[in-house]
């Protein structure tokens, strides 16, 4: 199978001519332990610059300095929790984070209600621990438990979705820096290079609240939502292009002014105001995120590629709009209502196309 086939790679794939110019570049500087590229280059590799005439593309547009907190923290004992509103980030910048320091991003345990302790640590071939007992050939090695082996790199996604007995395994994994296996009468230890990299969604707060004994142990930073427009502009063009293209949608990208009226549109509601805080508006009950902005849109491309003539509609807009915002009929389809009659409707003849199509579909 070719790698254009493949829907997603990882980013360590899909941005290894970066990460090798980084590492040509890199040569003569000191790396830590367990790191293929520098502090100053991983932190190039996500903020973007040039590395031997290529040029790295940002892949975190935002504050650089939480960035450099982020990779000073995974030079210590201390691992890194990045917490923040859906859509900030937290997933892209941990991946692209490992990626450029260990060039393995799949050490990643996924946080749900059903995720157990044993997924954590380790686990066992059942058929092979009833046929010969415990064995090193029926243990059945965690992320964690590989990362620690290699001095790497793992990821947590989403920690606070798990039962409080499952976080609370890394207490001892994040301290002692290593997992012991009674079954074998041995243990695995960490080698130098090894951390973790959890998020965790301030939506989830009051799911399973973190222990003061689990978040000691983290270095925890707050990934804001975009601080102004322009900026979450440039993040949503940059995601709709990149992936089109990978999805190989067959439309044109969305200009500016329809980005911009899409994000205008989010912002307003996320904020429960209008840009210049002259009016106070309600907020829906789902999550109006930029993730949310750029689903929209590249949903936007397939509609026009599918079904029009190739170029985003305000219909196709719309569409996406009534998707993203109405997610509780009752609730919701009033404020997008009050949103609409009260300040799209009022916003002038640039915005009467797409109030006349929202309204269309919303009523």
């Amino acid at each position: 199978m070719s790698k254009q086939d493949v829907l997603r790679l990882p980013a360590e794939q899909l941005y290894k001519h970066e990460i090798e110019a980084l590492i040509a570049e890199d040569k003569n500087e000191d790396k830590p332990a367990g790191w293929q590229l520098s502090p100053k280059a991983v932190l190039k590799f996500i903020v973007g610059g040039t590395a031997n005439k290529i040029e790295i593309t940002p892949k975190y547009i935002g504050h650089d300095r939480l960035v450099e907190i982020a990779i000073a923290t995974l030079l210590t004992d201390r691992s890194l929790l990045l917490i923040g509103e859906p859509g900030t980030a937290k997933s892209w910048l941990s991946e692209n984070l490992t990626a450029a320091i260990c060039g393995d991003s799949n050490k990643v345990i996924q946080g749900t209600a059903g995720t157990s302790e044993e997924q954590v640590k380790y686990s066992w071939n059942y058929a092979m621990l009833l046929a010969n007992g415990p064995s090193e050939q029926a243990l059945i090695k965690s992320p964690v438990y590989r990362a620690m082996e290699t001095g790497s790199v793992a990821r947590f996604e989403e920690i606070s979705r798990c039962a409080s007995e499952v976080q609370d395994a890394l207490i001892s994994i994040m301290s002692e820096k290593n997992i012991a296996i009674p079954e074998l009468s041995s243990e695995v230890n960490a080698q130098r290079g090894f951390s973790i990299i959890a998020t965790a969604n301030t939506r989830d707060k009051g799911v399973n609240d973190m222990s003061s004994a689990l978040k000691r142990r983290f270095n925890i930073i707050v990934l804001p939502s975009p601080a102004d427009l322009d900026t979450e502009v440039s993040i949503v063009s940059k995601r709709v292009a990149e992936i089109s293209s990978n999805y190989q949608l067959k439309a044109k990208l969305p200009n500016r002014e329809e980005i911009e009226k899409i994000v205008t549109i989010f912002r307003e509601l996320r904020q429960g105001a209008t840009l210049d805080n002259k009016q106070k508006l309600k907020a829906p009950s789902g999550v109006i995120s930029t993730a949310e902005a750029i689903s929209l849109l590249t949903n936007s491309m397939a509609l026009a590629a599918s079904f029009g003539n190739g170029s985003i509609t305000e219909s196709d807009l719309a569409a996406g709009l009534q998707g993203a915002i109405v997610k509780d009929e009752d609730k919701d389809k009033v404020v997008w209502t009050e949103y609409l009659e009260n300040v799209m409707k009022k916003r002038g003849a640039e915005w009467r196309d797409l109030y006349h199509n929202c309204r269309e579909i919303n009523n």
